[in-house]
């Protein structure tokens, strides 16, 4: 098998060098510093420099370093599954939609738990998008219900039935002790006790989302920073497709 061996790139290629920022709840000054250089030498860097140090509340000190990273890794032998699917555009999404099901798809999406961001469920589901892409209420195929911030996972599967949703999008930014994983395991579980799981296509997305996190939990797929509309509008098609055609055969089947 190929090796490649990679290292972080500073000044040249696979120096190592690294920037890292964290806060250390110590008052500011020459003590902090040096508290801080030591700390990051315990993590195995070399050739460490603090070069900012900021109070940032009484007893709190923020502090970025500069610092070389020695380990490598081989890429050759790095795995990742990303959700497999063909990015089309927006016109060619809706002529999809239109032939394929000949009525409009339905989804719904929102914030969940107490999570108040709404700029990534914003950024795929408002009419005006993100990065000069539509938003899925700009495609007149989809009809899109975008409930906001702090919805319940309840609120959420409630309006899913009665809009009788194809896909349910969930959005969580706020990752602090971890509650993003109890948020969207709460929303598997409940999906599953009201019987429709299986029924719809279920999305995670996030700036800390990956897809296999996502899939791991439960869901169909997830996205993270910068996806763009389109790309979960096609996702949201390939996979209804998917979902049609596995039905049909197994109507036939059973025939």
């Amino acid at each position: 098998m190929k090796t490649d061996l990679i290292k972080p790139y500073g000044d040249t290629l696979n120096d190592g060098i690294v920037q890292l920022s964290f806060t250390l709840p110590v008052e500011n000054g020459a003590r902090a510093k040096k508290a801080a250089e030591l700390y990051v030498k315990k993590l195995n860097f070399e050739d460490i420099s603090v070069v900012h140090a900021q109070k940032i509340a009484e007893g709190f000190t923020c502090f970025m370093v500069y610092a070389k990273a020695m380990p490598s890794i081989d890429f050759s032998k790095v795995e990742a599954k990303e959700a497999e699917f063909e990015h089309m555009d927006y016109y060619k999404i809706n002529a999809m939609i239109k032939e394929e099901f000949g009525r409009e798809i339905i989804a719904v999406g929102a914030t969940i738990g107490h999570d108040a961001h709404t700029v990534g469920i914003d950024a795929i589901m408002n009419m005006k998008g993100y990065s000069m892409d539509y938003g899925l209420e700009r495609y007149p195929e989809i009809r899109a219900y975008n409930l906001g911030a702090q919805v319940s996972c309840e609120e959420l599967i409630k309006a899913a039935i009665k809009y009788k949703a194809d896909v349910i999008l969930a959005s969580q930014t706020v990752t602090q002790k971890e509650s993003h994983i109890s948020n969207f395991s709460e929303l598997i579980n409940q999906l599953d006790a009201a019987g429709i799981r299986d029924k719809i296509v279920l999305l995670a997305g996030g700036a800390k989302i990956t897809n296999e996190f996502a899939v791991k939990l439960g869901y169909d797929a997830g996205f993270g920073a910068n996806t763009l509309p389109s790309q979960v509008a096609s996702f949201i098609v390939t996979h209804l497709i998917k979902l049609k055609d596995a039905m049909a055969q197994q109507t036939m089947g059973s025939a």
